[in-house]
């Protein structure tokens, strides 16, 4: 250790504690509401019709649910306790009524096309209340001033105007905790609910859901008959040799929320990347997100074993350590490949380039009557598959391009941002960041969005080494020794340049890359180092794998 010293992130100490206290409104608020990259389309009169109707569906189904809500309580006070079942009662009064209301109908605006399965839906709905009421505990209870000055003193061992420390994040800060032992403690205070308890929870809103929420059978179209159908409807599905409960949107729901194409995405907190570094894992339970709640390793939920051994490991500080080394390392956005990446989303999308094309591209399920006596039984088998297969596609294509949606609009509300992935492990102990939509393990299109916050001057070999990284990416030349690629780097550079210049309308060399936007991102990059004045000093973001 006498000769290492931690190294310091590219920030003052006063920027981390403004970055530190942005984090902490996100995560209070535990929803982020960010604009869609839809949201560039000029918007039509039947968009603006369908944004109106929905907006006036959901005041009424706020009114609904509140009531439902009360009633429920009100019946559950009345059960008899000695009963063995679980009494949800406590568990809905911990929020305001109106804060579930919120997290059922947000629940509405993510439901795939082809529905949710009853338990993860479920589940999600109790972690979400969960989460919730772990982030009123720690206001409560004093937690979040305590979290804050730590917070503040640890920043000494990463900002660079701070004296140097030969300790590791993980270390500095449980000394910080020893020596602000007075007053709340920050870790161990809430306990975690079982399964059992988020899983039920999250079923009686779902059960709430599903016989509350309506609307009128009408409502696209006047010329059906009038009566309330529900919006949502429970199925069964079967899986190898499972029956499974299934959660469905009415297709006049689906139908309503595709063409009114609303601006506005809302996430959990927890789905952005964080915009101070990770708060250090120091045991197991403590670490990643200032207030949300994080694990150390995923589990199946509900899953106890996992859950003992790990509380008996011995040794976990390589681990943690690995870990907070990999939340320290700042990012930030390439803007000129999520801005062709967006141009192109918008259009039509592209499956050779990766971007998922909007419904409007879909195969039209095909319409016809069983009824009708002039289809032979073969005929009609045939038409049947054709249905089932033109709505399975449907379905598909519908998933993959909201996945890209947000992806795409996270990317775009943190484009001119530096934000940082806290991470965490499976049980192998591969390790993997926390966001799950946005981040750099994602595949091609999202990494080609990210770059690294601090750059460094290339040097001596850098701009060969980009050159090689680039050849890696196209998956042209796997036998050849890194010499030989350089060499053919250096021989094509009259097409890496046009890529660069002309992406969309010059040769397009880089479109048939095994990465084609990783590859862009390369050629971009080699072309302004080697028009800048000393490629040796170019400072270049870009992460180059070895």
């Amino acid at each position: 250790r006498e000769h290492h010293t931690y190294p310091k992130l590219d920030f003052t100490q006063e920027e981390f504690q403004e970055r530190f206290k942005r984090q902490l409104r996100v995560e209070q608020a535990c929803t982020v509401t960010i604009d869609s990259v839809e949201a560039i389309k000029p918007v039509t009169e039947h968009m603006a019709r369908m944004r109106e109707l929905l907006a006036e569906q959901r005041a009424q189904w706020q009114k609904v649910l509140l009531q439902a809500l009360r009633e429920s309580k009100l019946i559950l006070t009345k059960t008899n306790t000695k009963d063995y079942k679980l009494n949800l009662y406590p568990y809905l009064c911990l929020l305001e009524d109106k804060e579930y209301v919120d997290i059922m109908i947000q629940s509405i605006a993510s439901l795939p096309l082809s529905g949710e399965s009853l338990k993860i839906l479920a589940r999600n709905l109790g972690n979400r209340i969960y989460t919730k009421y772990c982030v009123r505990q720690k206001h409560q209870n004093r937690t979040v001033e305590k979290l804050a000055s730590i917070y503040d003193a640890y920043t000494n061992l990463l900002a660079k105007d701070t004296k140097v420390y030969n300790v590791l994040p993980r270390e500095q800060w449980c000394k910080l905790e020893m020596e602000q032992r007075s007053g709340p403690t920050l870790q161990g205070g809430e306990a975690s609910w079982p399964y059992i308890v988020t899983l039920e929870l999250g079923t009686l809103m779902v059960d709430m859901m599903v016989k509350n929420l309506k609307i009128n059978s009408d409502i696209l179209n006047p010329a059906c008959d009038r009566k309330l159908i529900p919006i949502l409807y429970h199925m069964y599905a079967f899986r190898s040799t499972r029956q499974v409960g299934f959660i469905k949107p009415h297709p006049i729901l689906t139908q309503m929320q595709q063409e009114a194409m609303e601006t506005m995405l809302t996430f959990d907190s927890s789905v952005m990347p964080m915009l101070c570094p990770p708060v250090p894992w120091t045991s197991v339970k403590f670490g990643a997100y200032l207030l949300t709640p994080a694990k150390l390793m995923r589990t199946l939920e509900g899953a106890m074993q996992h859950d003992q051994l790990l509380e008996k490991c011995q040794n976990l500080h390589p681990v943690f350590d690995s870990l907070n080394q990999l939340g320290n390392c700042a990012w930030r956005i390439n803007k000129p490949i999520l801005d062709i990446i967006i141009s192109i989303f918008n259009d039509r999308g592209s499956d050779e380039l990766d971007i998922p094309p909007p419904l409007s591209e879909a195969p039209k399920i095909p319409h016809f009557n069983p009824q009708d006596p002039t289809y032979t039984a073969s005929e009609k088998a045939h038409m049947k598959r054709e249905v089932i297969n033109a709505k399975k596609k449907c379905s598909e294509m519908h998933s993959l391009r909201m996945d890209a949606l947000y992806k795409l609009s996270i990317a775009h509300h943190m484009r001119d941002e530096l934000f940082w992935f806290p991470h965490n492990m499976d049980f192998r102990g591969r390790t993997y960041p926390c966001p799950p939509y946005f981040n750099h393990l994602g595949s091609d299109v999202t990494r080609a969005m990210l770059v690294f916050a601090e750059g460094k001057p290339l040097g001596s070999k850098g701009l060969d080494w980009l050159k090689i990284h680039l050849v890696n990416l196209t998956g042209l030349k796997k036998r050849s020794s890194l010499q030989e690629r350089l060499e053919y780097a250096n021989s094509i550079m009259e097409d890496i340049l046009d890529s660069a210049d002309d992406p969309l309308n010059g040769k397009k060399w880089w479109m048939e890359a095994d990465e084609p936007w990783q590859a862009l991102g390369c050629c971009m990059e080699i072309a302004n180092a080697v028009r800048s004045p000393d490629p040796t000093k170019f400072i270049s973001h870009f992460p180059v794998h070895q």
